[in-house]
């Protein structure tokens, strides 16, 4: 199948996910065009998959498609916005353009899922990889950013952590695990709360131990964690949740709320169950149960 065949395959393969009323010109021409509602603010990040770095490299395209939105929205998720479209850049050695159409059919379950569409993308030959752009909006001025945090906050997370960090240590072999790892779940069930309640937010990449240093120094604060609070999913260690990453749920931190407790609250306008896992002060860094964490989170470039 040469490059323009594949490209027509992979526009029928996104079916409804590469057709909206906010995109009069998609999939087909040199660039999409969009309409941003009124009152509202562009919201965009990028992140790229690279296979044998962020994904196995016998990883089928289904996965590897599904996860890679995931991934992406998360972002958009974080800073209390809703998606609107991305763009999709698929690098393929020769040999794998049913790996692309199956990646497609993985995106345009994602998009689905969320109210994404597929505005277009970019096919070029070499290493597999996978890069997504996302687009999304919120009203002016009402971004969720890293750096508002105030001392006496208490910190949250959406939800358990832990259980992609088991599955790669299981060699992505133990079916209690996987789903963890190939279909995280954006959580922009949370955009809504987040804007205009939350004074700082970012999803769960690399580690809560190191995302949330990102929202410290950017705030200029310290924190004081209580392992006891923190949310592990069934099966996977303490370690992994505070270390291990790829969970993609939310730590954001409140002012108005109470300190860490023992299990989930339901706070007002929240669509569901958060959970309190320690409190903001003066200084920085961060301590666990009163001592200094073991080590950080996944780096790139180290």
């Amino acid at each position: 199948m040469d490059e323009f065949a594949l490209i027509d395959a992979l526009h029928a393969r996104f079916g409804a996910a590469a057709v909206s009323e906010h995109m009069p010109v998609g999939i087909g021409d040199d660039s999409a065009v969009n309409r941003l509602p009124t009152g509202h603010e562009l919201v965009s990040s990028i992140d790229t998959l690279v296979a044998g770095t962020h994904f196995p490299t016998d990883a089928s395209g289904r996965e590897v498609g599904y996860r890679a939105m995931m991934v992406s929205l998360s972002d958009l998720a974080a800073m209390g916005a809703h998606p609107l479209f991305v763009l999709i850049a698929i690098i393929l050695p020769d040999d794998r353009g049913e790996w692309a159409l199956e990646f497609a059919s993985g995106a345009a379950e994602a998009a689905l899922a969320t109210g994404t569409f597929i505005a277009g993308g970019n096919l070029a030959r070499g290493p597999l990889s996978a890069s997504i752009s996302v687009h999304g909006s919120l009203p002016a001025g009402s971004a969720v950013k890293r750096s508002a945090a105030k001392s006496g906050d208490t910190v949250y997370v959406s939800g358990h952590l832990g259980g992609a960090c088991a599955a790669l240590r299981s060699g992505l072999k133990n079916t209690g695990f996987n789903d963890r790892y190939w279909r995280p779940l954006a959580r922009l069930d949370l955009s809504n709360a987040l804007r205009g309640t939350a004074t700082a937010a970012i999803d769960i990449s690399d580690g809560l131990v190191q995302d949330l240093g990102h929202i410290l120094r950017a705030s200029g604060l310290a924190c004081d964690l209580i392992s006891a609070a923190i949310p592990i999913f069934p099966g996977a260690t303490l370690e992994d949740a505070l270390y291990g990453g790829d969970d993609y749920e939310l730590c954001f931190t409140l002012h108005q709320a109470p300190g860490a407790s023992s299990g989930p609250v339901h706070l007002p306008g929240w669509p569901g169950p958060v959970y309190p896992i320690g409190t903001l002060r003066e200084g920085s860094g961060i301590t666990i149960d009163g001592k200094a964490p073991s080590r950080s989170g996944y780096r790139h470039f180290v």
